[in-house]
């Protein structure tokens, strides 16, 4: 059943949840990093020895599962953009966490955030794709997107630590930008076929493999530097992927033309502009 209202409504519960998963990831992973002197000192070994790392993961797998079930209801293009709201929830939590007050300026970005979202949905009014997108739409995009991605990852371990966090964010983006893309293949397998589908197609073992890896690769970027450097590249690179991807594999499409395009640009402007100005302002 095809419902944007009630996929807006997961969307938005997911990206909640997902906020406060990466608070929570985030703040351990500065306050147990390990000096990576032995094995058990290493940075990723001294993170998930804490219990509440364990609690923040689950938060994340939760939320994970609530986007699963907006693209049951919604179109991926309609997903992708409320679940960037997930960095507006995340810098007040973060706040909280510190003992600070949220500022107007970011206050401002918050809503510039939300209508450059909600322009995105309601004005692009976007309309379904392929039900089952054949092998040769997903090779070149798994190819291409691929090289690319594992380029930025190499690239990154020659860097400083700033740089560095900010490459796996674009990393971490790009991965689960297309975890976000063969979820919504999923769904769709899944209502169609039912669990023999999922068992039996290779979309079911490629989501998994992807959201292993995206996690490991978003923890390294934690532990890399401040959250206001890498969250902000994951935040803008996933949509960015996502729709790429929505656009050449699944063949979702914006049902927009003439001067909406030009809002529809600003709009995706406005919401890359206001996911870095509040995640250098809003988190630490």
């Amino acid at each position: 059943m095809q419902s944007n209202v009630i996929a807006v409504l997961f969307a938005l519960a997911s990206a909640l949840t997902i906020a406060w998963g990466t608070v929570i990831r985030h703040r351990i992973a500065e306050e147990a990093p390990g000096d990576g002197t032995t094995i058990r000192s290493a940075p990723i070994i001294a993170v998930i020895s804490r219990p509440l790392w364990w609690a923040g993961t689950f938060a994340a797998l939760a939320g994970y599962a609530l986007q699963i079930a907006a693209l049951g209801f919604g179109t991926l293009l309609v997903v992708q953009p409320v679940l960037v709201l997930s960095l507006m929830f995340t810098f007040p939590m973060s706040a909280l966490y510190d003992g600070r007050r949220v500022s107007k300026a970011e206050t401002f970005w918050s809503l510039v955030l939300t209508v450059a979202v909600a322009v995105l949905v309601v004005l692009g009014k976007p309309t379904p794709g392929l039900l089952e997108p054949p092998l040769n739409r997903w090779l070149p995009a798994l190819a291409v997107g691929g090289v690319l991605l594992l380029f930025i990852d190499r690239l990154a371990y020659t860097r400083v630590r700033r740089q560095k966090a900010l490459l796996l964010g674009m990393v971490t983006g790009g991965v689960m930008g297309y975890v976000a893309v063969l979820s919504k293949a999923f769904v769709d397998i899944f209502v169609h076929q039912g669990f023999v589908g999922i068992l039996t197609s290779w979309e079911s073992y490629a989501l998994l493999g992807g959201a292993v890896l995206g996690t490991a690769v978003q923890q390294s970027s934690f532990n890399a530097g401040a959250l206001r450097q890498s969250l902000p590249a994951m935040t803008v690179t996933e949509p960015i992927f996502a729709f790429a991807l929505g656009y050449a594999v699944l063949g979702e499409k914006f049902a927009v033309s003439g001067i909406s395009w030009t809002w529809m640009g600003l709009a995706l402007l406005a919401m890359v502009v206001s996911t870095f100005a509040l995640s250098r302002r809003g988190v630490g």
